[in-house]
């Protein structure tokens, strides 16, 4: 008997967005389903309508039905289907209510009345086995992006839910990292729903693999662009003046170096990615390298003008429309933003309102933010998160003929997009959070 049935479902949400037209399925206890496809396909409303989200709390109009352990989510709240069906949201920060990490990832087994007795200790073993055991005490403000994925992948495993639902969850890890989210998902012997842009990461764990495009779950064989890839990384050394420079620098957030005597140049024509475990360093370097944080020891020099690009920049969106929000870094130049945005693959976006984009069409929004001041220095990081191959194809072959006009630093994960993209990598030691050129 199926554990979930969606039929025949549609949704718009308000502002006339379309976005599932007559999707139809069925997931069977215990299997492991990939949603692969376009960002803003509908990927992330699927499944929110399985977690109950929709429509309820995203409001707008519902036609089908979905249920999900025999019940109608039309008819329940989705706190009725909490215990069946637990989710990982594209963003962890969203789902995040406590300061300290045990007690976030006791948290939804308190709100299931879970006894006392047994809240530490499922807690700690979800923990250990996302390998972030040692940051049991530490406070959620201080982790780094993939380190706070980790901790939120472990508050939805302590659950023990019939039905996993996990939006984006390799987004921010590192490739170990990502390999053991997934292998645990599937050990845990839920259902598992999972929505990737990394194909190479989820493909050989699934039992199915959905394309989800327009709204649409299509027939066929995954388009080539999806088809999982090697990652081959160049081996080149540093070439070209340096733009920026940093000399033996540490930087701490509190008592514990995050940064201790690294270096790392970065030369005018030149793209150098940064890659190397969570919570080595990574976002740290980008922003002492970028001019956001100052380091403690050693020295950094650069020249001309910095733009960085942030790991979350859909919490940097201050303006109504997409088009004004690029504008802001031009002295409100509409016409160069609009023709940035074209650049990023977002023509006729220019009237969207960011909060209205998907993840990875507000990550192009914010890239083209930075674009489009048309910088000395261009850092970014993570700039691939939600967003599709396809896209990350484009992204690489314009920051590949942009790159003769300024020194580009990429923080990635994704090692096939920086096998890609750069002329060199620079992998951060995990034994000393130390750069090495």
């Amino acid at each position: 008997m199926a554990l979930a049935t969606v039929c025949e479902l549609e949704f718009t949400y308000p502002g006339e967005h379309e976005a599932l037209r007559g999707v139809s399925l069925e997931l069977e206890p215990g299997e492991v389903v990939a949603l692969l496809g376009p960002s803003g396909g509908g990927k992330s409303t699927l499944l929110r309508a399985l977690a109950g989200l929709v429509p309820h709390f995203h409001g707008g109009r519902f036609s089908g039905s979905v249920e999900v352990g025999g019940l109608d989510t039309r008819r329940v709240h989705p706190s009725d289907l909490a215990g069946t069906v637990a989710t990982l949201f594209q963003d962890p920060v969203d789902q995040v209510v406590f300061t300290r990490v045990n007690n976030e990832v006791a948290f939804g087994l308190e709100n299931l009345g879970t006894p006392p007795a047994q809240i530490l200790t499922r807690a700690a073993q979800a923990l250990a086995a996302v390998g972030a055991a040692h940051l049991a005490e530490r406070p959620v403000a201080e982790l780094s992006g993939g380190e706070l994925q980790r901790v939120c992948l472990a508050s939805v495993l302590a659950l023990e839910p019939r039905l996993l639902l996990l939006d984006e969850p390799t987004s921010q890890l590192d490739p170990e990292g990502a390999a053991t989210a997934i292998e645990l998902a599937r050990a845990s012997g839920a259902a598992v729903v999972v929505s990737e842009q990394r194909p190479e990461r989820v493909l050989d764990a699934c039992d199915r693999v959905l394309f989800v495009a327009d709204g649409r779950i299509r027939g066929g064989e995954l388009p080539e662009a999806w088809l999982p890839r090697e990652a081959l990384l160049p081996d080149a050394e540093p070439s070209g003046p340096a733009v920026c420079r940093l000399e033996d620098v540490s930087f701490a957030y509190g008592a514990e170096p995050v940064v201790e005597r690294a270096s790392l140049s970065v030369g005018r024509g030149e793209i150098v990615a940064l890659v190397g475990p969570n919570g080595s360093g990574k976002t740290t370097l980008a922003k002492l390298a970028s001019g956001l944080l100052e380091p403690q020891r050693g020295r950094v020099t650069r020249e001309g003008r910095a733009c960085y690009l942030s790991q979350d920049p859909g919490r940097y969106l201050i303006k109504e429309r997409a088009d004004e929000e690029v504008a802001l870094a031009v002295g409100g130049d509409l016409a160069c933003a609009r023709a940035t945005l074209t650049q990023v693959g977002l023509a006729g976006f220019e009237d969207r309102h960011p909060r209205d984009l998907s993840s990875g069409e507000r990550e192009r929004l914010a890239l083209a933010a930075v674009l489009v001041a048309e910088p000395d220095l261009l850092v970014l990081d993570e700039p691939t998160r939600g967003v599709d191959p396809p896209r990350k194809d484009e992204l690489a072959a314009l920051l590949r003929a942009q790159a003769p006009a300024r020194a580009t630093l990429v923080v990635t994960n994704d090692l096939v997009f920086a096998a890609e993209v750069a002329d060199r990598v620079v992998s951060t030691a995990p034994e000393r959070e130390r750069a090495v050129a």
